[in-house]
């Protein structure tokens, strides 16, 4: 007799063949939808989903120059824009399909953009909702909450990271 516990996990499938190229202004409605896609739970979690506001952010702070579109087997998979400002690099809008999540997509995207930054020296900040599986793939990848002691009480909907050039 097989109980649960004793049952094999399904093991995903690896992450399919990826590329990034510029975003263009066409994106923003499907980088909109997937955004409402991927951050829903989350917001709904902590009681902050509203259905038009989530996609209004996305599209109000959409900047194709400094946005990639992350494409796996020719088809749309994400998105993740890495913007400058004065001491940084602001990685934002980081989204990946549902339905590829968990399969080393995000990661090798990661470790291409850290590659980069590394390579610039710079310093590369972050948010990422409270609670949101996504903090434990970048604090894999070297980013540690800003004011840990504090972080608690910093903010009631995102936890703000920082990773230092390695």
């Amino acid at each position: 007799m097989t109980t649960h516990a004793q049952q094999p996990r399904e093991a995903k499938a690896p992450a399919p063949g990826w590329a990034l190229r510029t975003a263009e202004p066409a994106d923003v409605e499907p980088m909109a939808e997937l955004r409402a896609t991927v951050l829903r739970p989350d917001l709904e979690r902590l009681g902050r989903f509203d259905e038009d506001r989530v996609r209004q952010r996305f599209r109000n702070s959409f900047s194709p120059p400094h946005t990639s579109v992350i494409v796996a087997d020719g088809a749309l998979a994400g998105c993740v824009t890495l913007r400058p400002a004065e001491d940084c690099q602001w990685l934002e809008h980081f989204y990946l399909d549902p339905a590829l999540q968990g399969r080393g997509l995000g990661s090798a995207v990661l470790r291409t953009l850290l590659d980069r930054t590394d390579a610039a020296g710079d310093l590369v900040r972050l948010n990422v909702l409270r609670g949101s599986a996504a903090r434990r793939l970048y604090e894999r990848h070297g980013f540690s909450v800003v004011d840990a002691e504090d972080a608690e009480d910093a903010d009631p909907v995102d936890v703000f990271m920082v990773r230092q050039p390695g």
